[in-house]
């Protein structure tokens, strides 16, 4: 027959010390857990600056392109010179 072991009560201390350990679990867990929130929010807010930016490239390949064809069309229709955007005065090239 199997000898029943007797209780043992923990002493506050040491039921402190446990208490202060899964305290300490409790919160590592919560940081861990705010630290994820925290990288996916990065995460989306990255992906948000490179759609936006391959955005802004487009826009400017697309300016880019019509700046080209605008000078060509100028070019072809008064021949080199300068332009003046504020007054529109176009001045041939000697």
């Amino acid at each position: 027959m199997a000898k029943k072991s007797k209780e043992i009560k923990l002493t506050q201390e040491e039921l402190l010390s446990i208490s202060e350990i899964q305290t300490g679990y409790e919160n590592v867990r919560k940081g861990l857990g705010d630290l994820e929130i925290s990288r996916m929010q990065t995460e989306k807010t990255l992906d948000n600056i490179s759609n936006e930016k391959i955005r802004l490239e487009t826009e400017y390949t697309t300016l880019t392109q019509l700046e080209v064809n605008l000078v060509n069309s100028l070019n072809e229709k008064y021949g080199q010179g300068q332009i003046d955007p504020v007054s529109g005065v176009f001045t041939p090239n000697k």
